[in-house]
C-alpha cells in the first residue's frame, strides 16, 4: 500500500455516521471493521518503516554514521507525519476501498442446495 498518496487528514475530523454506517447499516460493525483495517495498516507502517531502517544498521562507528543519522531522522520524521492508521482506514473506507464480509451470510450459501 503506498501511503504517500493517501488522501486522510492529518487530524480528527467531524464526520456524519450516517455515512459511516451506510455500507453496514450499523455503526458498531462499522467500527470494528475500521479498526481491524487500522490495525492491518499501523503494522503495515511498522514494517515498511523497520524494512527501510534496517539498511541503516552499521555495526562499526565511523564518520558516515553522522550523515547516516541525518538520513534516518528525516525517514522517521516522514513516518511520524503521515496520518494515523485510524484516520486512514475512515477514509478508505469512505472511498469504498475496505473490503469485508459477513462469515455468517457465506455459511447461509454455501449449505444452501444447487
Amino acid at each position: 500500500m503506498d501511503f504517500k498518496k493517501s488522501h486522510a487528514p492529518r487530524n480528527t475530523t467531524t464526520l456524519n455516521l450516517a455515512d459511516l454506517d451506510a455500507p453496514t447499516g450499523n455503526i458498531y460493525e462499522t467500527v470494528a471493521i475500521l479498526s481491524k483495517r487500522a490495525v492491518q495498516i499501523g503494522e503495515d507502517i511498522r514494517q515498511e518503516l523497520s524494512e527501510k531502517l534496517e539498511e541503516f544498521n552499521v555495526h562499526t562507528e565511523s564518520l558516515e554514521e553522522i550523515f547516516e543519522n541525518k538520513e534516518q531522522i528525516e525517514l522517521s520524521k516522514f513516518y511520524e507525519n503521515l496520518p494515523k492508521g485510524t484516520l486512514m482506514a475512515i477514509q478508505e473506507w469512505l472511498e469504498g476501498k475496505v473490503y469485508f464480509r459477513r462469515p455468517e451470510q457465506e455459511g447461509d450459501r454455501e449449505e444452501s442446495p444447487l
